[in-house]
């Protein structure tokens, strides 16, 4: 059996098109092996979203490349983001890359692989038709057994002057929701316990497809016909979340009450030359009522400090913000010019120190802020998703609460109990970090 190695880069969504890979390989053949020197095909997955993004693929391209010198006969095949944003500019500066296949190549990688084995290739980039996966379309899951990510749209319309998505992924294409419900039975039959949905933005599933086909409308059909414990939503566009999606939750615990608003600035001149459909009255809203609906959600977002034009008075309309919502869990970014973005050309470019500057002024305006919020939990007995031993010690468990996302928020540490990885665990919280919780098992 002929052996491959796997680098997969950038968010969740990528990791998905990742999982499609590891299926499409081993219904080749092919078998995956973790050392990339015993591997006879090395395959990365790219990201190309913004620079820093950019940079790092072409870092983990030279590593290959660098163990293919003492081994000619492995192939190296780069795939997704960067290829499909870069296209021919990378057969110039990366002759030693065997084949380069575009975002939408994932579940056809095998075949793809078998053609540069035999020759049969014309060109060394190649980019498919858009796609959609499916739930026929095969997937091994590289996550931990009891969570999966789910994703359920390819593309986006939303055009933020910033963002090359559009002109990477395409416009905005939803699966169905027999399809989806198909797929999350599957995983809840592999023994998912945590299901996150995620898209470019979720809150515009549907909106290409009609016939009443939405975001409140797909999980309550992942409700009524799955009994996976935990869904979480992710990646939601602020106006696009309605009192009727806030209700459900409210009225089904199995929805957990967390949801992940990339906001990305609170100025309207900034949101504005963003192209962000919404104001700064618009997110104070949105807050209160996510708050008055569920009083007790976690709710995470992200800024993008630095944006052309952006003024200090700009920036501190964040820090005000941050203030007076108490948002749970906050990413803060510095703005990227993106060669191609209609941004790259805006008047008032900032250097790169202020940018930096103004990211880290707010990670520690929100450090000092989720100390306190954290409090919030001391004495609660929340239920657990045990992850395993603790990537700290091995005298402690680790785990999350419904509040904590997966590899984006803090965890809880468990001091005290005993549990198995997928386990469900009641904890009694008894400290609090910064981002982080402490706590110990108590009788069920």
């Amino acid at each position: 059996m002929a052996r491959f190695h796997l680098i997969s880069l950038g968010c969740a969504k990528n990791l998905v098109d990742s999982e499609v890979m590891l299926g499409s390989m081993a219904a080749g053949g092919w078998d995956l092996v973790d050392d990339p020197h015993d591997a006879d095909l090395l395959l990365l997955n790219t990201c190309g979203f913004i620079q820093p993004a950019v940079e790092e693929a072409i870092t983990e391209i030279f590593e290959l490349v660098r163990i293919k010198e003492d081994a000619p006969e492995k192939k190296i095949v780069v795939v997704g983001c960067l290829v499909q944003r870069y296209q021919e500019k990378l057969t110039e500066d990366l002759p030693e890359v065997d084949l380069f296949l575009g975002t939408e190549a994932a579940a056809d990688i095998a075949e793809y692989v078998a053609l540069l084995d035999h020759g049969d290739l014309q060109s060394r980039v190649v980019l498919p038709d858009r796609i959609l996966m499916s739930s026929t379309t095969p997937r091994i899951i590289s996550t931990p057994v009891f969570r999966a990510w789910m994703k359920i749209t390819e593309g986006c319309d939303n055009r933020c002057s910033y963002c090359m998505i559009p002109a990477i992924r395409g416009p905005l294409r939803s699966r169905t929701i027999d399809d989806l419900v198909i797929e999350a039975q599957k995983l809840q039959h592999y023994g998912v316990k945590e299901l996150s949905i995620i898209a470019q933005d979720s809150t515009a599933y549907g909106n290409d497809l009609g016939r009443g086909q939405n975001i409140v409308r797909l999980m309550d059909q992942l409700l009524t016909q799955t009994s996976i414990p935990w869904l979480r939503l992710l990646y939601l566009y602020p106006t696009g979340i309605s009192e009727e999606l806030l209700q459900l939750m409210a009225n089904n615990s199995r929805i957990v009450p967390y949801l992940d608003i990339p906001m990305q600035h609170v100025s309207d001149r900034v949101l504005r030359s963003m192209n962000r459909r919404y104001t700064s009255e618009q997110l104070y809203a949105t807050v209160s009522t996510i708050r008055n609906i569920l009083p007790d959600i976690a709710l995470r977002t992200t800024f993008l400090v630095g944006f052309p034009g952006e003024t200090e008075s700009d920036f501190l309309e964040i820090e005000t913000f941050l203030k007076n919502t108490n948002i749970d869990h906050v990413g803060v970014f510095p703005y990227a010019n993106e060669e191609g973005c209609p941004s790259e050309n805006f008047a008032g470019q900032l250097p790169e120190e202020v940018k930096l500057e103004r990211r880290d002024y707010l990670l520690d305006i929100q450090s000092d802020l989720s100390a306190l919020i954290q409090k919030k939990y001391i004495g609660r007995i929340e239920p657990v998703l045990v992850e395993g031993l603790s990537r700290e010690t091995d005298l402690l468990l680790e785990g999350r609460t419904r509040y904590q996302a997966p590899e984006v928020d803090g965890c809880v540490y468990i001091n005290d109990g005993v549990a198995n990885p997928g386990d469900i665990v009641q904890v009694r919280i008894t400290e609090t970090q910064i981002y982080d919780l402490v706590g110990g098992i108590v009788a069920r």
